[in-house]
This record gives structure tokens, sequence and C-alpha cells, in this order.
């Protein structure tokens, strides 16, 4: 059977989620009509959306059309849960429109239409509430066409249809010339293309029009053909009502067996997991399967590493979502509940709805939303599923960052035993691009593997500005050349040496600081619109002429954000309760206010550790960190890019911009003019990085006494420093045991570790940050065989390990497993080595397995000593 894939997209209050009923009646998927109003909808099975009369979660239903099995999915329709919509558009086959007949196209409406225009979903639309007063087939289908696109057709109108659609494309013309007429088949086509969009008019709730509109789905949908090779596209994630974890995807090629091996990448780290069951949900209820077909949406559980917008299979990842939540608050524990522990529940939450982007800074809490009724809805869904009670702060505006012009971005990475150089050009990107990459880099210069390591690096993180440490946006970043070295380069190495030639170029660059707008719809009286616009301007808003609609005016434009978010409410007070505005998001644009913002906000970028702009350079066998503003003058290769205006730079007393040589010759070119320069002068040496004096020492004593007592030190026992919280959320099996008990995760951590050293023949350190502190001393304990330390109070794990690594490194060889990015550089500057926590993780399981296997090979001695004693006892007893 053939598999279609529909999504219901519409405004809120246009009457969705009633069609959606409408179809599944008519279908014969469901016996009774329900209503929205009546509480008793098919699709909203959630308490909260039938107490409130909208779609707050996608819900699945399955009906038959003749030989097509349709999987409609009904997504909701208010804008504060657009996110969730969005997420759906990505494994339509085709999608239905709903438009009031008595408001026609909306600020939302319009939106919708953009996103699937960029997902190029074949769009049928449907003009709903057609049985009220008020409302004109012809003058609706003018508006929709002006609106929206020259190829809405009225397709109840079997005279003009053809023609219509004939004049759409050259072909079908031509034929339509030849014949009189147009096929099904090129119907079909014009709609996969995005040049033809069905029109269908009637009434939802009196199930008017709705035959018409199955039947036209049944023949003109398109029918996608899918490979067979196996892929698939997550696009949600839910937990029943037992808790299992649900991962709903569409399979877009080859078939997927319960117990098959799912594949997939989370960060670094390859992950295989089995598809325990598989589920085809119908509204509330769900049927097994033992196999999917192409085409098929199903929800998968045993599935524990995936996430909305992940491509599984031959499928690639989601690109993200276009819109963004444009406010952020604190999240408030009103019961009390401990801040660590809220984040670990609100976790399950950003699975599911990763646009939350929960954020942990200084001790608070923060998640970004998209308005009000979203709010509420969260607060109650976190009271319901994670028994907490929360409130939230004043909300403040997500701001975004770019860059006004190019400029070059260098980064260095090079402590003891590690190397890799990065050279980038950052460039302006065209508005709501959001951030592209690409590459001019030659193979002969950097292996064509650390290349993509490196744009990978570029899109695995939001890169943060410079100006408020907002994410940056709208910018092209591409790779100019770069280098590596054969022996000590790693792939962590590039990640470090991407990040901060990100950020130095962004220290250099012409920032601008973005914020986001609304498109806007205000309707009010006649009598108001002089205060509204007046209003408006003063937000630094774009106001179109006002349109008039009986008594009433209708506003439209754009406008910041920041004005608008509580404007519904004054807007409620001086029109007494008879204007409504209501807001899409329009994307970001030049911030008007940007000095105020940046200083409110105060952020320093050279105290932000997280995101360093400076690099690291090895001198007499340690890192040495080297201010963004010198790293050009100590890069050791050059990518001969220069901006188009070279003017020279005035003398400033502050840090040095780089200077660009005018000089760009090619590598051969250098290369003859230094065989010419050294032919007449000499040899020439390059001038490498030369550090720092260091501070006069006393004259070391050089006895062969004192040389003897330093090699006995140095060639003693190697330190093993532990972060223990690091390893442990960084380690998926002690994050798990930590979720539901912490001591229980520490105590297996410490058993681990007692193995290893007692393998090993190492002395672990095991740090915690201050717990179990009596009077803030700190506490140093004996755990079998090794040591673990609880810092004093207000000191950190990672201050303690930086402390302990610069004094125990003078005389031991020092290893320290953390997987903190400022740690370990600082570490590294030590003399110390670096081990990650997935490195450590991985020898972790080796020295288990050799452990094992040492056991093994006992028992095995044992078993066959044991039988050869018993074997000469035997003898004996023969012989007497």
């Amino acid at each position: 059977m053939k598999h279609c894939c529909i999504g219901v997209l519409a405004h809120v209050d246009a009457g969705k989620t009633t069609l959606s009923e409408a179809l599944l009646y008519r279908a014969g998927a469901i016996r009774r009509l329900g209503r929205v109003d009546h509480q008793d909808a098919f699709l909203d099975t959630d308490a909260m959306e039938r107490q409130r009369g909208i779609t707050i979660f996608s819900k699945q239903a399955v009906l038959e059309l003749g030989s097509v099995r349709v999987t409609l999915l009904d997504t909701p329709g208010h804008v504060d849960f657009s996110a969730e919509m969005e997420r759906t558009l990505q494994v339509l086959d085709c999608a239905v429109l709903v438009i009031s007949g008595t408001d026609g196209v909306q600020g939302h409406t319009r939106t919708l239409w953009e996103l699937l225009e960029r997902y190029h979903v074949p769009t049928f639309l449907f003009i709903n509430k057609m049985d009220l007063a008020g409302t004109d087939r012809d003058a609706l289908l003018a508006h929709l066409k002006e609106k929206l696109d020259g190829g809405c057709v009225d397709f109840g109108d079997s005279e003009t249809l053809a023609e219509e659609a004939a004049v759409l494309d050259e072909a079908v013309l031509e034929r339509y010339l030849e014949t009189g007429e147009v096929s099904n088949a090129a119907l079909s086509a014009l709609i996969a293309e995005r040049k033809l969009f069905p029109c269908y008019f009637g009434s939802a709730l009196r199930v008017e029009g709705v035959d018409a509109l199955l039947s036209g789905v049944e023949r003109y949908a398109p029918r996608p053909v899918y490979p067979a090779d196996f892929g698939a596209k997550v696009f949600k994630i839910t937990r029943d009502s037992q808790g299992a974890r649900l991962t709903h995807l569409k399979l877009t090629g080859g078939t997927l067996r319960v117990k098959d091996v799912l594949t997939g990448r989370e960060g670094d780290t390859l992950w295989q997991e089995k598809a325990d069951q598989l589920r085809l949900y119908s509204g509330a209820k769900f049927q097994s399967l033992d196999e999917a077909e192409a085409g098929a949406v199903v929800a998968v559980t045993g599935l524990s590493h995936t996430f909305p917008g992940q491509g599984l299979g031959a499928e690639p990842d989601w690109a993200g979502a276009v819109l963004q939540p444009v406010l952020t608050y604190r999240v408030e524990l009103s019961d009390g509940t401990d801040p660590h522990t809220a984040l670990q529940k609100l976790q399950q939450l950003e699975e599911e709805d990763p646009q939350l982007h929960l954020v942990w800074s200084g001790g608070d809490i923060h998640i970004q939303l998209m308005g009000e009724v979203q709010m509420e809805i969260l607060q109650r869904l976190i009271r319901e599923r994670l028994g907490m009670e929360v409130s939230f702060g004043a909300g403040t505006v997500c701001y975004r960052e770019t860059i006004a012009n190019a400029v070059e971005g260098i980064g260095h990475f090079e402590p003891l035993r590690h190397y890799a150089e990065v050279h980038l050009l950052l460039e302006p990107g065209e508005p709501g691009s959001g951030v592209t990459v690409a590459s001019v880099c030659p193979t002969d210069e950097l292996n064509l593997n650390w290349q993509r390591l490196i744009l990978t690096h570029l899109l695995e993180k939001e890169h943060c500005g410079v100006l408020t440490g907002a994410p940056v946006t709208d910018i092209k970043l591409t790779l100019l050349t770069g280098r590596a070295h054969e022996k000590h380069t790693e792939g962590g190495d590039f990640r470090q040496a991407t990040y901060r030639a990100v950020r130095q170029g962004l220290m250099q660059a012409e920032n601008v600081l973005l914020e986001p707008w609304y498109r806007f719809r205000l309707e009010l009286p006649a009598e108001q619109v002089g205060r509204a616009m007046t209003d408006l301007q003063r937000m630094n808003g774009e106001v179109e002429l006002p349109e008039t609609i009986g008594e009433d005016a209708v506003l439209t434009g754009r406008a910041p954000v920041a004005g608008l978010r509580d404007y519904g409410r004054e807007v409620a007070v001086y029109t007494r309760g008879r204007g409504r505005l209501s807001c899409t998001p329009a994307g970001y644009f030049p911030c008007a206010e940007a000095d105020s913002v940046i200083a409110a906000i105060g952020y320093d970028p050279e105290r932000d550790t997280e995101n360093p702009a400076d690099s690291v350079f090895c001198s007499h066998g340690a890192g040495v960190i080297v201010p963004w503003f010198e790293v050009c003058d100590h890069a050791q290769v050059e990518s001969g890019w220069q901006p188009k205006s070279a003017a020279p730079e005035p003398e400033t007393s502050g840090p040095k911009q780089r200077t660009v040589s005018a000089y760009a010759g090619t590598i051969e070119q250098d290369r003859e003019l230094q065989a010419i320069f050294e032919r007449t002068y000499g040899t020439v040496k390059r001038r490498e990085f030369i550090p720092p004096k260091a501070p006069r020492r006393p004259i070391a004593d050089t006895s062969e006494e004192k040389r003897r007592e330093l090699k006995r030190a140095f060639s003693g026992e190697e330190y093993l420093l532990v972060d223990g919280y690091n390893i442990i959320f960084a380690w998926d099996e002690l994050n798990k045991i930590a979720a539901e008990n912490l001591d229980a995760a520490r105590k297996q951590l410490c058993e681990l570790l007692c193995n290893y050293q007692g393998y090993r023949k190492c002395r672990v350190i095991l740090v915690f940050d201050a717990y179990k502190v009596k009077g803030g001393l700190g506490s140093v304990e004996k755990y079998h065989n090794i040591t673990i330390v609880y810092t004093r109070e207000a000191e950190t794990a990672d201050a303690y390990i930086e402390r302990a690594t610069y004094e125990i490194g003078r005389q031991h060889r020092v290893r320290v497993a953390t997987s903190d990015g400022p740690e370990q550089v600082i570490i590294l500057g030590h003399g110390a080595l670096r081990l990650s926590a997935s490195a450590f993780h991985e020898e972790m399981a080796e020295v288990q397995k050799q452990i094992g296997d040492a056991v093994f090979r006992n028992n095995q001695s044992e078993a066959r000593t044991g039988a050869l004693r018993a074997a000469l006892e035997k003898a004996k007893e023969g012989k007497k």
C-alpha cells in the first residue's frame, strides 16, 4: 500500500482541527464527529488542549483513501507553538492550508505560506467558514491570488480549471491547446512543483466541501518514490502515559523492523540502539507493527539518543528551524526544588522541544519562549508531568549579532603534543540566512578530512558574538587555509582552533546588534488610529496605510518585539476591549537602541573564558596563551587574503589590529623569491614565536646527587586527577544513575577508579566540588586505594586541580581527566597531559576488559591446576 503524509496548517481559530475531524469522519476513520467547543475532538487528546480549545501538540491520525494510506498530522495553529508546527513540515508529502473565509490571509497565514515554500511542500487550500455571512467566493479567490500566489485555482469550477492550470506551464499549455484537456497526471505534477495550488471552499463545521477536498487529495496529491536504502527523519520526541520515550519518525527509504539496530551520532559519539517497538498512532491509540514501510510515520521505543530533526540512515540532519523564540525568561523555583535537580527534569522537556534552549547561568535556569500562552502551558506542564511549581521572571528580548565587513579570523592551538591552525574568512550573509559555511582551501595545503572536520565544528554550536554574547547569525564562514601535524594533531585540536578563529575574527570585525521584529495586525476603532500609529512610530516600527473594515480600522506592518510584547494589553485598555493585536515573527533587524542595550548587558568578550579569542602556542614544551590581537603576528600559515580596501591604519595606543600585506603571491612564487634571496644573502632563518623572558632564577644545583634526585622524582609514580562531577555528567551510564541518585553515581565512579588504579599502578585523586564539607574547610578521604578530595567552601574542583597540577607536576608525571575547556588549557600550560571525558571512558573500558581477561585466564589456570591435582591424587590412589 502506498503512503502519503499530509499536514493540516492554519492561523489560530481558522477551523483547522474542525476540518481534521471532518476529514476523518468522512473517510470512515472515526464514527462520531467531535467538536472543539464540546471538548471531544478526536485529535485533541491532551486535557489542556480540550480546556483551551487550541492545538498545542501535533497529532497523528490514519485514514484510507482508496489504495493510499494517508497519515494526517494536525499541527498547532497558535504562533506560540509554531516550533512544533515547523518540525512537522520536514516530513510532509503535501499540506492543507486552512484559511478563514471571514478573515482571509492573516499574519501567521503568511508566515506559514513562506515556510511551506521554504520546505517546498505541495499545498492544497481549504477556505473555511463559507457558511457565514459576508463571505464572497470570487473576492476571496482574488485575495488569495494577490496575497499568496497567482497559482491559486478554484478546483470547484470545472469550466475554468483546465485553462487556469494550463497557463502556469508552457509544456502543459501546448498540450492543452492541442487536445483541449489537462490530464490528472499533469495537474499532479504542477502541484508537486508548487506551480498550482488547488483551492476548495466549504464549511468544516457543517461538513461542506470536505468530500471534494478528500477526492482532490486522493486524485492529485503527489506520490513520492522512495529509495530501497533505509532512511528516516525524526520530527518529534514524546513520552507515553507510562513514561516510555517515543521517537516519532517518518521512513524515507527501505523498511524498519522490530529489533532492527539503528545507528546515529550524538556529538562525537556514535551510538547503536535497537527499535524495541513500532507503534502506528491514530489519536490517543496505537497499533503495534512488526514492520514499517517507506512513507509510514511511526513511533519507536528503545531509542534514547535521538532528537528532533535528526536524520537516520541515508537522511542528513535537519538544518534547523526558521522560527526561533524571541524572549528569554528566568525560571523561578517556587516550591524550593534544588536548581540542579530542576535542570535535569526540565531537560526532558527540552528533548521534546529543543527550541526551549535551557541555559544554566550564574546559578539560575533560563528558558526561551515564543510568548505568554506558551509560558502558561509550560508552567502547567511542569507541574503535572514533573511535579514542580515554577514561575517565570520578567522576560528579556533574545538578541542576535552579525558583522558588517569581511575579516580574516585566525585560530591556533598548540599545547604540548597537539597542533592545529585555522584561517577563516568571515563575511556578512543575507538577512535570514543564518550561518553558512564553505571552503576554498586547496587539499594540498590541508587534507580534505581535516577540512570536513573544520566545517562540522563551525556548524555544531552557536557561536557567541562579542557585543552582548548573543548568538551570531547572517554570516558566511569560509575556510581559507589551515595546517595539521602528521603526528600530534587530533580532532579536538581543530575544534579548539576553529572556535578561536571565529572568535578572533569577530573581535576585529564591525559588529552589528540585531533585535527580533514582529509582523503585526492591529484591529481597532477608527477613532483610535492616530494614537496607534503614534505608538508604533515611537517603537521605530514600519506601518502601512490603514484599511477600513466597517467602523473599524486595520493597521499592518512591522515593529521591534521589545515595543510590541506588552502592547496588546495597552491596546485593550485604550480601546476598552475593542482592539485586537496579533503578532508573528518577522525576523531580525539592526537594533535602533544598540548602545543602550549593549551597555545594560555589560558583556566583556575578553573575560568570557567559555569562548576565548586568544590562541595557544607552544614554547619550551609548554602552552603559552597569545592575546587575540597578536595572533596574526605569530601565525605559521599565510592565507593570502586581503580586504578590498587596504587603507593604512592610524597609530593607536590600544591593542593593534591585524596589518594586511599588499603582497599576495602564490606559494611557488614565494619559494622562487626565497631561493633568489638566499643565493644572494645566505640562508633565511624564520623567526618563530619568542615568549616573554622568564624571571631570573637562582643558579640551580648542578651536582651529580641533585641530578639523580630529580631523575628519581620524575621517574616515580604517575598521578591521575579526576574532575568527579565533570566525568559523572559526561559518561552516559553514570549520568543515568545520577539522575536518580547522585550518591550512587559517585560510588560507582569510585569503584571504577579503584580497579583502574590497581591495574594501572598509578595514584588516583578524585576531586568533587564542595560536598560533605563540614565547616567549609574541605576534607580528604581514603576510599580503598584511592584518594577523594572534597574542596573547601566556594572552591571549585577546577581551581583545586589547577593548583594540584602545578604542585605535583614539578616532580611527577600528571594526567587530568576532564572535558572542561578552559581547565584543559590551563593544565596543559602547567605541563600536565589532558584526558577528555570521552577518551578516559574508552581507556576505562579497555582497562575493564583487560581486568576481565586476566580474571578469565586466572580462572582457566586454576581450573587446569585443579584438574592436574585431581589426576595426581587419582594416580596415587591407583598405586596404593
